[in-house]
């Protein structure tokens, strides 16, 4: 077997390689698992700038732990929904080929809902399940007294039950939580496993990316890197990285933060609410935090913050790099604020961060899901949350949501990877996959694929 090496700092005399990668979350780690397992590509290398895999949305307390399976996510359109439940089964798939401690260290089962909560919401939900029941096994349209034998805090209060219409689109045995950061060293663990030469370079952070001869030369803090192929899954750094390439100019970066809040253990499995069409911002959840035993965390609020990494200000310069601000720019920014439910939501979601005005705000919000918390029980969750980098289409003037990609054909990829990206990172690893094959000709054994990803 080639020898592998574990690379931080120190000088290598051969750094070129047939693909690098660029960021060691779970999108970068999922290629490189990819790639060393289902090609015959020699020699794959990984850069990550912080000294472990993860540290920035994919570490488990920057997002939510959610398999996005679109069943229970009522802003997805059927067919959105249907792409996502794909690349959610991929995950789940793979992390169940794991041995038992290290698939249970990984994934965890627990009951997840949407909550309809009114007339109105309660009617969306009973619509939906009959376009949606055929294509999710297991799913059911709960009423107030299911709900109250699952989650029995959704549906009492201090004084009786919830005077309300309740009901529930739920899927109460399935696997729905994942560590990421968990997740992203299972894959380099299993890319080392393969008889690939993979080096991974810690603390190697990137300051520019050059077309050379060979293909694409990384300048970094601890020398140059050379690739035939490079892929760049570093969030907001990715667009960057792009325009100082001249690459993706046409977009500007609207980073996105998230906040959590955490009560006693009030819920049994995860609780969401109906999407409000008109924001384009996830509506509130609560959920076990798979990290902190005993706690429901609730969120996200969404804040939008000059900076392309959480509590990091050094990525604040970095931010107005790729703001990019101009007459198109404003034109979205204008469009969104004149938007009234837009404009309340942005201005509440400031308010949460007053230290003695957010929990009596959140207060109002959580108590949507649980009718019966008290101030007592909401506490800020210091140091949670993550940031999204929302791109804005310049040439189009609107907000583009989802994943997104700049992919110039020249053997560089990059990838902005929104919500749900971490359940999507092996779909998002295919695609990268399928243009890097194109590009460099190796072979891809997409029988072996198909059976361990897809179970086909």
């Amino acid at each position: 077997m080639t020898q592998r090496r574990d690379q931080r700092a120190e000088s290598m005399t051969d750094k070129t390689y047939d693909v690098l990668i660029v960021g060691g979350g779970v999108s970068g780690t999922a290629l490189l698992y990819e790639l060393s397992r289902y090609t015959d590509l020699g020699r794959i290398g990984l850069i990550e700038k912080y000294d472990d895999f993860a540290k920035v949305n994919s570490k488990s307390s920057n997002n939510s732990q959610t398999i996005h399976c679109g069943d229970i996510e009522t802003n997805y359109t059927l067919e959105k929904a249907l792409k996502v439940k794909r690349t959610a089964s991929m995950l789940v798939n793979y992390a169940k080929s794991l041995p038992d401690d290290e698939r249970d260290n990984i994934i965890f089962k627990y009951p997840k809902m949407v909550l309809g909560v009114g007339v109105e919401e309660c009617e969306f939900l009973r619509q939906r399940f009959e376009v949606f029941k055929e294509h999710y096994q297991g799913m059911e349209l709960l009423d107030k007294e299911q709900i109250a034998k699952i989650e029995p805090q959704v549906v009492n209060t201090k004084n009786g039950t919830r005077p309300e219409e309740v009901n529930a689109l739920a899927i109460t045995d399935d696997y729905t939580a994942v560590d990421y950061k968990a997740l992203s060293k299972s894959f380099v663990d299993q890319a080392r496993a393969t008889d690939k030469e993979i080096d991974i370079h810690l603390e190697t952070c990137v300051s520019a990316i050059e077309k050379c001869e060979e293909g694409h030369k990384v300048i970094a803090n601890n020398g140059e890197y050379r690739a035939r192929f490079v892929v760049v899954s570093a969030g907001g750094h990715s667009l960057l990285l792009a325009q100082q390439m001249g690459y993706g100019l046409n977009f500007s970066c609207l980073p996105v933060a998230g906040s959590f809040y955490f009560t006693p253990q009030v819920l049994t499995g995860k609780v969401y609410t109906v999407q409000n069409d008109k924001l384009p911002f996830a509506a509130i959840h609560g959920d076990p935090d798979v990290r902190v035993p005993g706690k429901t965390r609730f969120g996200p609020t969404a804040l939008l913050l000059p900076m392309l990494e959480r509590y990091n200000s050094k990525t604040i310069p970095e931010f107005f790099k790729v703001l990019r601000l101009d007459g198109s720019v404003f034109k979205v920014f204008w469009d969104l604020f004149k938007v009234s439910d837009i404009r309340n939501y942005i201005f509440k979601n400031f308010l949460f961060e007053i230290p003695w005005v957010r929990r009596r705000l959140f207060l109002k919000d959580a108590r949507k899901i649980v009718p019966g918390l008290e101030l007592k029980d909401v506490e800020f969750a210091k140091g949670y949350g993550g940031i999204r980098p929302q791109l804005i289409d310049k040439d189009k003037k609107e907000l583009l949501l989802g994943e997104a990609r700049i992919n110039p054909g020249t053997g560089i990829i990059f990838n902005m990877t929104p919500s749900p990206g971490g359940t999507s990172c092996l779909g998002n690893a295919e695609n990268d996959l399928r243009i890097i094959i194109d590009y460099l000709g190796c072979n891809f054994d997409e029988n072996r694929f198909n059976q361990d990803l897809l179970n086909i």
